[in-house]
Parts: structure tokens; sequence; C-alpha cells
């Protein structure tokens, strides 16, 4: 059997949605895999599975045939019984209390870990053990699914393709033998036009060997999260810590993780979105400065923001290339090369929004979601600070 060669990792860099891998000009990263049964992943350990391992770095480009693979009626499977992969993520744990809230069975695939996904337990989830970077771990996550929904990224500290690349190429390739009948996947918004950052490059990747594969799915290309924010700016200058920037005039159309579940979900009903691919954008692109500005007016203070020129970010990146140990660090760097541009993390939503049926009226704006935050955090703050006051002992 032929084993995985790649991986690969979602990385949010100022909430802008990116990718990485560690492939160069000599080295392109290829979708065009077999699914044929000698060419799909070792689902077991094997004799020879240690030695394929260690040849994991090394990319093997073949011609995809999806169709090739023979799919045996199996027992059918209710349309609600969903499957999501990452659930633990920004994105992943909306996905799942929206669907178990309009009447899903919802299963969520979770890396075993010290600190179980408890809370996905008590939402009323079920929760399955597995590791998208052992493929033989994922096939029983799978049963009796009709739908899975591919929220996963690997971590920072992982090479970046180990989730993101041959993780989701064993997931869609047991999805296809296992027969599931509809794979939704989250991409990032033009990860076609910017093959020289990794994850974008991967990403891409991924969309093509998820429409080659033969699987009824629908991809979704997405900008960034309104939720990533609160931990950038929002909380840096309530807590009067330093605020990252750059100079870059990239600006990034943030939306709401609910309001890309509820979309998502609406998708799934519609069966004239099978096969098509959506890009989800906030009403609104933003640039890094004007999201610190709006931050300041909201929380009534200044940010002390400390701004690194992209042009530092492109030295240190060709550095860090020098060194196998710091290649994660030059791919995520990468980034750089796409923030030095005037490049616009948007898209028009009217004709998806016509497609879905849904009002861009009732799409949460960025404006509205900080405000919320603000007024909230601050009323706890200053109720913190009236019962500090109403317990303090004067003698």
């Amino acid at each position: 059997m032929a084993s995985l060669r790649l991986p690969a990792q979602l990385v949010t860099r100022g909430n802008l949605i990116h990718h990485n891998s560690s492939s160069s000009s000599s080295g392109r990263l290829s979708w065009r895999r077999s699914l044929t049964p000698e060419n799909t992943i070792p689902l077991f350990p094997s004799s020879s599975s240690s030695s394929l391992n260690r040849e994991r770095s090394i990319v093997v480009p073949v011609t995809c045939s999806a169709a090739a693979v023979n799919l045996a009626p199996g027992t059918p499977v209710r349309p609600t019984s969903i499957l999501v992969v990452g659930a633990t993520g920004t994105l992943g744990r909306q996905i799942v209390r929206r669907a178990l809230d309009e009447g899903y069975d919802v299963r969520c695939l979770v890396r075993p870990r010290p600190a179980p996904a408890d809370f996905l337990r008590d939402w009323g989830a079920t929760v399955v053990n597995a590791d998208l970077s052992k493929p033989e771990t994922i096939p029983a996550t799978l049963v009796g699914i009709h739908t899975v929904i591919d929220c996963a990224t690997g971590r920072p500290e992982e090479p970046i393709k180990t989730v993101d690349w041959e993780g989701k190429v064993a997931l869609i390739q047991c999805a296809k033998a296992m027969g599931i009948q509809k794979y939704v996947f989250y991409s990032i918004h033009n990860c076609d036009k910017h093959p020289e950052v990794p994850l974008m490059e991967i990403k891409y990747c991924t969309e093509k060997f998820l429409q080659e594969s033969g699987l009824n799915h629908i991809t979704i290309r997405l900008c960034g999260f309104m939720q990533g924010l609160i931990g950038q700016y929002a909380v840096p200058i309530l807590e009067e810590k330093s605020v990252w920037g750059t100079d870059a005039p990239t600006r990034v159309a943030y939306m709401d993780t609910q309001d890309i579940a509820r979309l998502t979900l609406i998708a799934l009903r519609n069966e004239k979105i099978n096969g098509k691919l959506l890009t989800f954008a906030g009403p609104r692109a933003w640039t890094t400065q004007e999201v610190i500005t709006l931050c300041e007016r909201l929380a009534g203070q200044d940010a002390n923001v400390t701004t690194v020129p992209v042009s530092v970010l492109r030295v240190t990146r060709q550095l860090t290339r020098f060194f196998q140990w710091t290649n994660d660090v030059a791919d995520r760097l990468a980034f750089s090369e796409v923030l030095s541009s005037d490049t616009v993390f948007s898209a028009p939503m009217t004709e998806t929004n016509s497609l879905l049926g849904v009002d861009q009226k009732d799409m949460v704006t960025l404006e509205k979601y900080l405000q919320d935050y603000f007024s909230n955090i601050l009323k706890k703050l200053k109720d913190l600070k009236a019962q500090s006051k109403q317990s303090d002992i004067y003698f």
C-alpha cells in the first residue's frame, strides 16, 4: 500500500486564515493521488508501515482515479447523522452547537487529550477519540455517518503538513471508501492565488483532491474569524499590554463563526449547493489599524501598538529557511509574502446569499460583535470593582 507522504496545518495570523507547507519550487505539492485499493492509505499498521513513515518527506504524484473504487451498498444511515472533525476549535464548536440546536445527531472526532472535551458531551454530542495523523484510527469514527464536516487544523507545535495535508488525505480516502454521502471542507479565500504561502498551497491541493475523489462535497472558503480578534486586540488593550500589528494594507472581511455555522447547515440541506465552491465573507473588509482604532474607541482607552514592518517578517523568514529545525517557523512567516501586497480577503456575498436564501442584514457586523463584547466585559469589570469596594473592611 502507498503511504501518506505529506502533512499540513491551519494557522491563523492576525486572525486571517492562512496555510503552510514545506514545499519548495523543486517539490510542489500535488493533489493527484489514486483512490484505487492499491494506493489508498494503510488503515491498519503493517510490517512495512515503519519504513514507509520514514519516507514522509517524499512527494510521489500519481494519477487520481476515484471512479475505480467499488463501494458496495451498506446499511442506510440517517441524513441527520454528522461527524464534526476538529470540534473543539473556534469554528468546530460553533458547528456542533448549531447542529445540535437544529436536531442533528452529532458525533465529534477529537484527539485523545489530558483535558477531555466534556463540554461537547454536556451539549449532547457524542465524542470519539481519533487522530488524523494516525490513519488507522479514522475508519471507526465514520461508521453510521452520513456527512463529514471538516473543521480540523494542526497544532502550532507540529509540522504544518501533518494534519492539513496527510491527515486530510487520509480522512477523504476513508470517507470515500466507507461511502460517506457528503463532505464539507473549509478552505481559505484566494488560496489558489498564493502558492508561495505553504498552507495556502496545501488548502488548494486539498480542494482539488476532494474534487477529484468523486465524493459529494461542498467547499467553503473563509476569510477570517471575528472571534480571533478578541485575543489579538481586545484583551491586550483592556489589560494595557502591547498590541502587535503590521504596516501592511491587507484588508480582511472578518465573519462571526456563528454565522458561518448557520450558513453551513443551510448549505447542507440545499441539494443545489452540492459540488460548489462558496466563499463566506463578512459585510466589510478591515485593515489591522482600523480594527485597533475600533477597539480603542469601544474600550475607551488607547492601545500600546507595536508595529512590525512586513519587510522584517520577510527577512526573518529567509533566515529561518536556512535551518531544518526552523522550517516550520519559516512556513508560518510565509504569510508575510501576502501581507506585503495590497491584498483584500473579501468577496461579494450577493450570489451566495441568494443561493442560500439568507439576508445580508442578518449577518453580524464587526462593530456589533466587538460592541457586545466590550459592553459585557466592561459591565463585569464594573460589577467586580463594586463588589470589591463592598467587601473592604475598615478599622
